[in-house]
């Protein structure tokens, strides 16, 4: 039985207060914002005063509304049971929907002063304190219609999310899983959920049942999911033209000033070192004595994990020394997020699953936990660990409207964490068997994410360039695309052909609109960080440091190269390569 919420002891549940003293408070200051919104001008670019003061008071307004958001959404995500919470949270949603209308004419009237915006700084210079906010906007201009035909392409929005619509109805409602056998030899039926922990089984037949049997049924609507796919496709491409962008790609990376090589060298590098994953691949063939290696064999864990479980206590000492690479400012106020109830820790019930780092710029960083006391939650700690210190030092270090950062950026200090963890792990472990399962957790993170995700951004672009070209997407298209691509990636120990080739109508990060690469980038610039911070000078620590408190101060790409990595150059996928290889090495010479 998990315990409930008031069962908890106190100490490890996070302690909101520091928000707001009480519900009282909350409903004070909620009037306060609420008062603030109504007062908000509808008109701020007459003058260069006029838009300083305008943009001080709408960024005043949405600083208040995020804290009232995290307060309302953080109490219920402990108890999702508690009416009174949720109430505060649906309240909290329509102030932030209510806040989003009444300055909904922010970025057509910044786009309009455009060729006044040099004379703005001069005429008032205190303006210079938004200028990155401002051109980040005026950016778009050559990609920006006049306000009638935004408007008709806004009023065309519910029309063109109907193929994303349909998907998430068809693949969260109405699509119905078979049944398949468990490891005890029970009937049940199958979830995506179960998927994931049958594909891993130990029995094979277990795990081919379960692949079987998802893939009927996705394979059931293979027409429908390809018109569907086909759709926002469609929609990407038709968003773009109209923008004046010469392709879907261009537009997606334009949103965060990512210029396309980054996406190119990605791909043009993975395929170049497709050799080490096929090696990694053929490796688990031998250890798993399978004369035909199919894709329902690629998750079952080929080393095994020792059993010890690892209690809070000693995670956060393992998590602080690994932590020692960082500096002592960087573990005092880990520390902090340690032991002064910034995390709630302990499962229970009707609290939200998973984890993730949360707050807002005047709150602490915050963590949200269900403990099970492996090493892939000490794994876990550290990951958003990292996301709060990011948070942290960006808040800390710049006002707030830089205080948040870009999305491009947002998994590289979690993910730079587990690096590190994995270095110091490594660097203390000598039993071989321990040795092997962290090698291979290594190993298996970068097949699923670089490699992997990859695969997906480089489906992601064939389609629109095919649906660009006028090819339809029909299921046999997408069929045959997927399926090369995937053999292509895997290799000749692999048995070719087979339902794999559906897996494109189950992956719904295609309807992401380029989002994929992100992850793939992400994973292997904070590899190249993590060796830096391990393995370099007090400069290479210094300038990840500084990686940290940039926040959005200026564009995400120019933020990497001052940490030392280039995305535009295949320097840190390279590293990344290196590691893998080594590690790689090391597995197949302890297994022998």
């Amino acid at each position: 039985m998990l315990p409930k919420r008031n069962e908890v002891p106190v100490k490890y549940t996070w302690d909101l207060t520091r928000i707001f003293k009480d519900d009282a408070t909350f409903e004070a200051d909620y009037k306060v914002t609420e008062d603030l919104i109504s007062k908000l001008p509808s008109q701020i670019t007459d003058s260069a005063k006029e838009l300083y003061d305008g943009l001080t008071q709408i960024l005043e307004a949405t600083r208040k509304v995020e804290k009232l958001y995290v307060y309302a959404s953080m109490s219920s995500d402990v108890d999702t049971s508690n009416s009174h919470y949720l109430g505060l949270f649906a309240r909290c949603q329509k102030l932030f929907n209510n806040l989003s209308e009444k300055i909904s004419f922010l970025e057509p009237a910044l786009l309009s002063i455009a060729d006044q915006w040099e004379q703005y700084l001069t005429d008032y210079p205190q303006l210079r304190d938004y200028q990155l906010f401002v051109e980040r906007i005026l950016d778009k201009k050559a990609h920006t219609l006049d306000a009638q035909s935004e408007k008709l392409i806004a009023q065309a929005g519910d029309a063109l999310d109907s193929a994303e619509n349909t998907y998430g109805v068809l693949t969260d409602s109405d699509m119905e899983y078979g049944y398949v056998q468990d490891e005890n030899g029970e009937m049940v039926k199958l979830s995506d959920g179960l998927y994931s922990i049958l594909i891993q089984s130990k029995d094979r037949n277990v795990r081919k049942n379960a692949f079987d049997v998802m893939y009927e049924a996705y394979g059931q609507f293979g027409n429908t999911l390809a018109s569907t796919l086909s759709g926002v496709v469609k929609k990407h491409n038709f968003n773009s033209k109209a923008h004046h962008y010469k392709s879907a790609r261009q537009a997606a990376l334009a949103a965060n000033n990512v210029p396309e090589e980054v996406y190119d060298t990605l791909i043009t590098e993975v395929n170049k070192h497709l050799d080490l994953l096929h090696e990694y691949v053929a490796l688990r063939k031998k250890i798993l004595k399978l004369d035909d290696l199919q894709m329902w064999d690629m998750y079952v864990p080929i080393t095994s994990q020792a059993q010890t479980k690892v209690d809070f206590e000693t995670a956060k000492k393992i998590a602080q020394d690994a932590f020692a690479y960082l500096g002592e400012d960087y573990q005092k106020h880990v520390d902090h997020i340690f032991n002064d109830r910034v995390i709630d820790l302990v499962e229970s019930e009707n609290k939200r699953t998973g984890a993730y780092s949360g707050g807002s710029y005047d709150t602490d960083p915050y963590i949200l936990l269900n403990w099970e006391g492996t090493l892939d939650s000490v794994y876990t700690l550290v990951h958003e660990t990292g996301h709060s210190m990011h948070s942290y030092y960006t808040r800390s270090n710049q006002p707030y409207v830089y205080g948040e950062y870009p999305i491009f950026l947002a998994e590289i200090a979690s993910t730079t964490n587990e690096n590190i963890l994995t270095e110091y792990l490594l660097d203390h472990e000598t039993d071989p068997q321990s040795r092997a399962y962290l090698l291979n957790y290594y190993l298996d993170s970068v097949k699923g994410t670089l490699f992997r995700q990859t695969q997906f951004a480089e489906f992601e672009e064939k389609i629109h360039e095919a649906d660009q070209n006028g090819i339809p997407l029909t299921r046999e298209y997408l069929d045959k695309l997927y399926g090369d691509i995937n053999q292509k990636y895997y290799g000749d120990s692999v048995e070719p052909g087979g339902a794999i080739a559906k897996e494109w109508s189950r992956i719904p990060h295609f309807y992401y609109n380029f989002y994929v690469y992100q992850y793939a980038t992400g994973f292997a610039a904070a590899n190249s960080l993590a060796n830096k911070v391990v393995h370099g000078s007090q400069a290479d620590k210094e300038a990840y440091l500084g990686f940290l408190k940039a926040g959005s101060s200026d564009y995400p790409t120019n933020t990497m190269k001052k940490a030392g990595v280039d995305m535009t150059k295949a320097d840190y996928l390279e590293d990344t390569f290196n590691t893998f290889a080594k590690r790689l090495k090391e597995l197949k010479e302890i297994i022998e």
